[in-house]
């Protein structure tokens, strides 16, 4: 589907690029540039930071801010990204090699932490202190999700776990992004509580139809086998839903218990969340939240910026990989 939402903020979001690569500079060790210059060319959509110069110019927010802080939440979701890859093995992303495909673990994860260190420096350029305070808390958060994930929620069936991990693994950035915009734009309370609900509600959206993508997406274009997450033990909503509909299953009932590791009983669990109603019920939820998104945004006064917010709330649900 079309996705003019960016058309307000292209020239901003190439701004935010410029800055990005700014933050190497010649002094650096030659692979270090390399493995960074790797992971800008594999592009991505950047979502948060046009959230950011959206929301921010929607308020009449200093627009050299706002590129820095575009810049600085995109290289601290890279960043995430780079150790999310080396965490999980992944050898693809976005049908490109991840970095730790090509480098070592050592070299994967130091590149990481110069984006984490990079970041935190484009947060102080701000010059805003709540903003540096906003910044580490969201980062606490990720790495928090991560632990979590690691060591509590594997085979896990509950809803609980799950939202809590998708809080933390993407709403919490893209409530971030928005809440960062409205605080460098507006001292009103009330707007910046409207911002942060809305990034909220569609970053739980995003997490959601990430997780039926997992499902129902393009394999090829993904590079990963469909149900990947469920086969390293991973439940996510449709699974979910799933297992509340057919409790008794066997399958169902193998998972907390290390079923996952159990290739074709997996297999055979994918294809009957495929064909029930588990990913309709999933999907409604995540347009749920992208209407709650959308009711933040009624009582603003119609402008590009806040016409553009809304059409990147209906694409998250409308898109596919």
């Amino acid at each position: 589907m079309a996705t003019t939402f960016f058309v307000p903020v292209q020239s901003g979001i190439k701004e935010v690029e410029a800055l990005m690569r700014a933050q190497v500079d010649s002094n650096q060790h030659p692979d270090l540039k390399a493995a960074l210059e790797h992971l800008m060319s594999a592009g991505g959509k950047r979502i948060r930071p046009t959230l950011g110069l959206l929301v921010g110019h929607m308020l009449g927010g200093n627009h050299e801010k706002l590129v820095i802080l575009g810049a600085a939440v995109e290289m601290l979701h890279t960043a995430t990204l780079v150790h999310d890859d080396l965490i999980d093995g992944a050898l693809l992303r976005r049908g490109m090699p991840t970095l730790n495909a090509r480098w070592s673990p050592a070299a994967t994860v130091l590149t990481g932490d110069f984006l984490f260190a990079r970041a935190a420096k484009l947060a102080a350029e701000a010059d805003y202190l709540p903003l540096m305070k906003l910044f580490a808390e969201t980062l606490a958060i990720i790495v928090g999700g991560e632990l979590t994930q690691m060591f509590s929620a594997h085979g896990n069936l509950e809803r609980k776990n799950y939202y809590q991990r998708i809080y933390a693994k993407t709403a919490s950035l893209f409530e971030m992004s928005t809440l960062a915009a409205a605080m460098i734009s507006t001292e009103d309370e009330g707007i910046r509580h409207a911002m942060k609900s809305y990034g909220y509600e569609i970053g739980m959206a995003f997490q959601i139809v990430d997780d039926i993508l997992d499902y129902t997406g393009d394999q090829a274009a993904v590079g990963k086998p469909l149900g990947s997450d469920l086969l390293n033990g991973l439940v996510t909503l449709p699974a979910i839903y799933y297992a509340e509909a057919y409790p008794h299953d066997p399958d169902v009932r193998a998972i907390p218990t290390g079923g996952w590791a159990d290739t074709d009983r997996v297999a055979r669990l994918i294809e009957r969340i495929r064909a029930s109603r588990a990913i309709d019920q999933a999907m409604s939820e995540a347009r749920a939240h992208v209407m709650r998104a959308l009711e933040v945004l009624a009582p603003f006064h119609t402008c590009t910026e806040r016409d553009a917010l809304e059409e990147l709330a209906r694409y998250i649900v409308d898109r596919q990989i």
